[in-house]
């Protein structure tokens, strides 16, 4: 069994990720609350580099500076459990082409509240985001109601969003304002890339706005046909669930202005790949995928007078939705030459590799540049670059699409062969998690007695993996795969 060890990322998990961290101020050597970030959002292996020339002193001068609400994080044993794996050649760029845009990286801010003006779009810049997808200009006036916002928090950890629901719509700046920031920030960051999202209720305004854009410098523009919670009809994702307002309204816009044209889809229907395919033959250059999902939250500090409403939900619990749609649509062979611009639930480099591959050349953040703010990008940067140089990949773009060949119907999956879990004895805490799972909601094929020892039961074993699943030390893996044995 395991003794004196801790799992970090479950300890990290704990870091309150703070502003100005007291952990760093006291160890004064190294950056321990760089370390700890880096932990946190999926670079364990590259961490030890911020806590180099630390001494045991530091560290717990560092650890009984951490602030918190119960406990400090166990910053001492977390750091003696990191394992090095710094690559030792030169990282490769992140350099990508997307819709004959040439990004630095292939990291944008999503259309929201974290784009909102000037000032905020050149931090972010200045912080080594790529470009922006700024906050949807349109040329009504929108009233914006408060609160706006609600959270499902991850097993009731304040802080901490499992999901995350928003009730706002577009931009409350008169459209020549944003514009003008617009242009503003393409003439001080030419080499960022910056893209006007745009609405319009009718096709004189779609027109106008994408005009106006082109006007402004912008190098593309994202036409936004999938927000939740517009309080006009006829807006928003009223028109991304309609196949022909799709098609119509992309077009107008690509007749009006000469450059890339990027609809934006909503999950909020049933086959995304029919108003997308709209897109597609009116002539755009891309399709952004996903917008927040139409969601109900049940907190009264939400409530907006008393009363409540259907509003979009985003975060880490929308990724696998997310990539189920960008999935439906690099699949469509009517579609093979769209680019794919991916959204929904990233948080670390992992989860952006994970639309990369599946055919996304972009990907957009939202959320968790709302929780954890511009600083994310580092992770996100160098995270993906270390990956690239285990696997022997110089160019992000040979990444895109490369699981595409893996993904197959139902019905040709192989339902011949059989891979059985395998309990590692040294990892195994004895919890007996994996024996109630398997015998309320499995196949009844683990025995666990007083030894507090789970047995498998291979003649009632079926390989599904819940018990993996459910393990909570990673005690469970798996073994090779075999043929199944004939029934009798």
């Amino acid at each position: 069994m395991i003794q004196n060890k801790i799992n970090i990322q479950e300890e990290v998990a704990r870091c309150l990720l703070c502003e100005n961290a007291p952990c760093s101020k006291a160890c004064g050597k190294g950056d321990v609350a760089r370390a700890l970030r880096a932990v946190r959002f999926d670079n364990a292996g590259i961490a030890r580099q911020w806590l180099d020339g630390c001494s045991q002193d530091d560290l717990e001068r560092a650890e009984k500076a951490c602030l918190h609400y119960d406990r400090p994080v166990r910053i001492v044993q977390l750091a003696s459990q990191l394992e090095d794996e710094r690559v030792k050649r030169e990282l490769p760029s992140l350099e990508i082409d997307f819709c004959g845009m040439h990004c630095e990286n292939p990291f944008f801010l999503a259309s929201s509240s974290i784009c909102t003006g000037y000032e905020m779009v050149a931090r972010a810049f200045e912080a080594g985001w790529a470009g922006v997808f700024y906050k949807t200009i349109c040329l009504d006036d929108i009233n914006e109601v408060s609160p706006r916002f609600d959270a499902v928090h991850r097993e009731g950890k304040l802080g901490d969003f499992s999901s995350f629901r928003n009730m706002e719509q577009l931009s409350e700046n008169p459209a020549e304002v944003d514009f003008e920031i617009l242009s503003r920030l393409k003439k001080n960051y030419p080499s960022k890339i910056v893209v006007a999202s745009i609405m319009g209720s009718t096709e004189e305004q779609w027109i106008e706005l994408a005009k106006m854009a082109e006007a402004a410098g912008v190098d593309a523009v994202e036409l936004n046909f999938s927000c939740p919670q517009m309080r006009i009809a006829g807006m928003g994702s009223d028109v991304g669930q309609d196949p022909e307002l799709v098609t119509f309204y992309t077009a107008y816009v690509k007749r009006s202005v000469s450059i890339p044209v990027i609809p934006k889809m909503t999950p909020n229907i049933t086959l995304m790949s029919n108003p997308a395919m709209g897109a597609y033959f009116a002539g755009a250059d891309a399709i952004s995928a996903i917008n927040t999902i139409k969601s109900v939250t049940m907190d009264d500090r939400a409530a907006v007078s008393g009363k409540k409403t259907v509003s979009g939900l985003s975060g880490r619990a929308v990724k696998p939705i997310a990539l189920r749609f960008i999935l439906e649509m690099a699949k469509n062979p009517i579609m093979k030459k769209i680019e794919l611009s991916g959204i929904g639930g990233i948080e670390t480099w992992r989860d952006a590799l994970e639309f990369i591959q599946l055919g996304c050349g972009n990907v957009q953040v939202c959320t968790a540049v709302m929780q954890y703010g511009y600083r994310i990008i580092d992770d996100l940067k160098l995270g993906l670059q270390h990956y690239m140089c285990r696997r022997g990949v110089d160019k992000l773009s040979d990444l895109v699409g490369e699981q595409l060949p893996l993904f197959v119907r139902p019905s040709d999956m192989d339902r011949d062969t059989i891979v059985y879990p395998v309990i590692d004895r040294e990892q195994c805490i004895g919890c007996g998690r994996c024996y109630i799972s398997c015998m309320d909601a499995g196949h009844q094929a683990i025995t666990f007695g007083d030894d507090r020892q789970p047995q498998i039961v291979g003649n009632k074993c079926v390989g599904c993996h819940l018990c993996r699943l459910v393990c909570p030390t990673g005690a469970i893996g798996s073994s090779k795969r075999i043929p199944k044995k004939k029934r009798k």
